[in-house]
């Protein structure tokens, strides 16, 4: 018997070993086709380009710093790959078409954009009035426009609609998900500890709804931001009759045959088409290229156009480092901020780059306090060294987005930036009542009030209560009195303005909490001067994390999958909401002890382009379980 037994323990051992065998060769191959694929379309070809049109079929999200893909999930994955478009290199493909003489006519392919921050579309917004002042036409087509599209659409001088499309324009704000009567209902003992009238990220776990206090401060930052949307677009496109569509879009739809035929009435687009009249449209002004993948016109993809057109070498080198995403602890890949990576790549840049001042660039609602001031004091190594340093912020700068802006000789923001959100919170779950449910309690012995605290299955005891509230309030304090030293305002001032409240940028350059409005553009300008150079004669070097093998053999352009009805597409921008609700859920109770974080501040782009979102939904209630 042991003979026999020995005979199957090796079979078995066998088979395994052979079952390891063909899973390592199966990796191997899909890794060479994978390679091989890279290889073969990963670098945009400069010759592959033409004059013409500068073609930018959006299939993606705009973004400061595009996050890198999961390879193989992408290889292995049956639904497409949308993109993220670095918004640097966007506006500086349309800026350099502004005047060069063989582009005739920019043209947006907005059909499968997925958004972008309201500065970063204002800022393309920006750069396409550059190519309209250069007497060059700009095109916009979809299928239809929603918010963030027509913002940018809003900018061309031709705006195109499918006959079958509709514009449906929504404003900032809507619902988020509160969690009080579930956490009641499982017994979870959430523990709160924070400070500031206005720090309500905490919110959705002890309360059913909004405070007054969080529905005021929302309420004014979403007119806001609303305001200065509807400027944007009057500006761009007086015609539009844009606020009397966006307040009564049913009224406006039973003027008209169809929701298309009523946005051309209103003013909101120009004509209506479909694809194949659109691009007979591009062929009379760019001309024609019947060979042409994206229609019968000459062009140059966005890739294509970067890559004859790179940014100036020469000259002092001013380095941007960007900080955005999450601001985390440790190394972090691009798109989420890690504490310890940014470290890193601003002390390198100090000794290998000869930089001559550093711009940092904030889009971030914040995150780890520790990691804030660890960024924070990386800038002031910099200031140590004689470097000026300005910060440029973007979307959104607030909580330990605003911490790390406390290092800055000058603040950039724009009317549209979130910032503030001056305030510090901590939430710790323990589960002693859901556990008693179940029969389970706990025991033991101290040798100090603290001794096993906090006990997540126990529950804290008064002494760790008290000892963490403390750190909060400490940590609070330190950042009140770090804006009150960098922005020259009384303390007892910033204690009013502080509290964890949100501003919209208008509010708070009026408030001293920032310098002036401008862009990136104009942040790297001031640190030239400051520097003692010429702004037109400097070179900017992008401190950033270098990309994995991997992410390297990403292609360049990769069409997602393509044009859907513009209500399906809203609907997956509300789904994606609830993935982020659920992740800042998730992020609250699995992050620091400390944070200083931002909940009300706009959403950014779902990290995980491509994927369903509630596909990504079932994987955070899964984290959530887990």
């Amino acid at each position: 018997m042991n003979g026999v037994r020995a005979v199957k323990l090796v079979k078995g051992a066998w088979k395994l070993l052979v079952g390891v065998k063909d899973a390592l060769v199966l990796a191997a191959m899909l890794l060479f086709f994978w390679v091989l694929y890279g290889l073969l379309s990963s670098t945009p070809n400069p010759a592959g380009g033409k004059d013409g049109a500068l073609f930018i079929a959006f299939e993606g999200s705009i973004v400061e710093q595009p996050a890198e893909a999961n390879p193989l999930e992408t290889l292995l994955r049956q639904t497409p790959v949308g993109r993220e478009y670095r918004l640097d290199d966007v506006v500086h493909a349309i800026e350099t078409a502004a005047s060069d003489d063989d582009i005739k006519t920019v043209v947006l392919d907005l059909g499968g954009f997925t958004g972008a921050g309201q500065v970063a579309l204002q800022r393309v917004g920006d750069a396409l009035d550059k190519v309209r002042a250069a007497n060059k036409p700009v095109l916009a087509y979809a299928m239809g426009y929603y918010d963030d599209s027509y913002l940018l659409a809003a900018h061309a001088s031709e705006v195109w609609l499918d006959p079958m499309g509709a514009i449906l324009i929504a404003g900032p704000g809507g619902s988020r998900p509160y969690f009080k009567g579930l956490v009641d209902r499982l017994k979870i003992n959430v523990k709160v500890y924070r400070v500031g009238r206005f720090k309500s990220f905490v919110e959705p776990f002890i309360l059913t709804g909004q405070s007054p206090e969080a529905r005021a401060a929302d309420q004014v930052l979403v007119d806001a931001l609303w305001s200065a949307w509807l400027d944007d677009v009057r500006a761009a496109r007086p015609k539009a009759q844009v606020a009397g569509y966006a307040a009564d879009p049913q009224g406006a739809a039973s003027r008209s045959t169809t929701l298309a035929a009523a946005s051309l009435a209103a003013g909101l687009v120009d004509r209506l088409g479909d694809r194949v009249q659109f691009g007979r449209r591009i062929a009379q002004l760019a001309g024609a290229d019947p060979a042409g993948e994206a229609g019968p016109f000459s062009y140059s993809t966005l890739g294509q156009y970067l890559a004859a057109n790179p940014r100036r070498q020469g000259g002092a080198a001013i380095g941007i480092v960007t900080i955005a995403g999450e601001i985390v602890d440790g190394e972090a890949a691009p798109g989420t901020a890690g504490g310890q990576t940014i470290v890193r790549l601003i002390e390198e840049g100090l000794v290998k780059k000869n930089l001559k001042a550093l711009v940092l660039r904030i889009d971030s609602p914040g995150g780890s306090a520790l990691a804030s001031e660890r960024i924070r004091k990386a800038a002031m190594q910099a200031k140590a060294k004689g470097l000026p340093v300005v910060v440029s912020m973007g979307n959104v700068a607030a909580s330990g987005g605003y911490w790390v802006a406390m290092g800055a000789d000058r603040i950039y923001a724009e009317p549209a930036t979130v910032t503030g959100s001056i305030g510090v919170f901590g939430v710790f779950p323990t589960f002693e009542r859901t556990l008693a449910e179940y029969g389970v309690t706990t025991d033991g012995v101290r040798t100090t009030p603290l001794s096993g605290q906090p006990d997540l299955i126990g529950g804290t005891s008064p002494e760790a209560d008290a000892l963490i509230q403390a750190g909060v309030e400490d940590i609070y304090s330190r950042f009140l009195a770090l804006v009150s030293t960098s922005r020259k305002i009384p303390m007892a001032r910033v204690e009013e303005i502080a509290q964890g409240r949100v501003w919209d940028g208008g509010a708070a350059r009026q408030l001293g909490l920032v310098d002036a409005f401008g862009s990136l553009d104009d942040a790297v300008a001031e640190a030239a001067r400051r520097a003692g150079l010429d702004p037109a004669a400097v070179r900017r070097i992008d401190l950033r994390k270098p990309p994995g093998f991997f992410a390297g053999l990403m292609p360049a352009e990769v069409r997602a999958s393509g044009e859907t009805d513009l209500f399906t597409r809203l609907v997956r921008r509300q789904q994606a909401a609830l993935v982020a609700s659920a992740r800042d859920a998730r992020a609250i109770l699995a992050g620091p002890a400390i944070q200083a974080r931002c909940l009300h501040c706009p959403p950014g782009p779902l990290r995980q382009p491509g994927r369903p979102p509630f596909e990504l939904l079932q994987t955070e209630v899964i984290s959530w379980l887990n």
